[in-house]
């Protein structure tokens, strides 16, 4: 029998309004918000609902979600003491597991490298290992990342899905609509 990790019975906002669904392992589900539109906002309140940090009356968490978190730095830091890719990881990751490790797969990057000095790719990259290395329960979104890193982070996520995780994918197209067990679209109310 399959576990169940999240049940949502309908979330509305003053809004939009989610459908009803049941995430359980070994599945990924895309949640369609169908416009970039206030997605920051609308992406916000979804995440902390899913993800257990804000209560709603029609949304059971079973297992804990992790939200997968875009790297960000604050202008003082990343101008004088920017972050090290070891700094981020001790912080963001579980170090014993094998994805903490694997940022440093691609050539040249060290502990001691800046993560602001990283090139694109692995810099979108060092979030999702991090995110993977603490939880097979994964919520995120695929803004900014660029076509080759999109289905890196994509495959990735599907991986670890077959593998007993779960996921939600948060995105403002259908693209993934076909590589995704369940797929719904928001509705907007107003």
């Amino acid at each position: 029998m399959l576990k169940i990790v999240l049940e949502n019975k309908g979330i509305k906002t003053d809004t939009f309004y989610i459908p009803p669904f049941v995430l359980y392992e070994g599945e990924m589900i895309l949640v369609n918000l169908l416009s970039y539109i206030n997605f920051q906002e609308k992406l916000k309140v979804i995440k902390d609902i899913f993800c257990g940090k804000t209560k709603h009356e029609n949304v059971i968490v079973h297992e804990k979600i992790l939200f997968m978190e875009h790297f960000q730095e604050s202008f003082f830091r990343y101008h004088f003491y920017p972050t090290t890719v070891g700094e981020y990881l001790k912080k963001n990751a579980d170090l014993n597991n094998q994805f903490a490790r694997k940022i440093y797969e691609f050539e040249g990057v060290t502990k001691k490298t800046k993560v602001k000095n990283l090139p694109f790719k692995e810099n979108k990259l060092l979030h999702v290992y991090a995110a993977l290395s603490k939880s097979k329960k994964i919520a995120f979104d695929l803004m900014g990342v660029g076509a080759e890193v999109t289905e890196m982070k994509f495959k990735m996520i599907h991986d670890i899905v077959e593998n007993g995780g779960s996921a939600i994918l948060i995105d403002c197209y259908d693209d993934m609509k076909d590589r995704c067990t369940k797929y719904l679209e928001v509705q907007f109310l107003k």
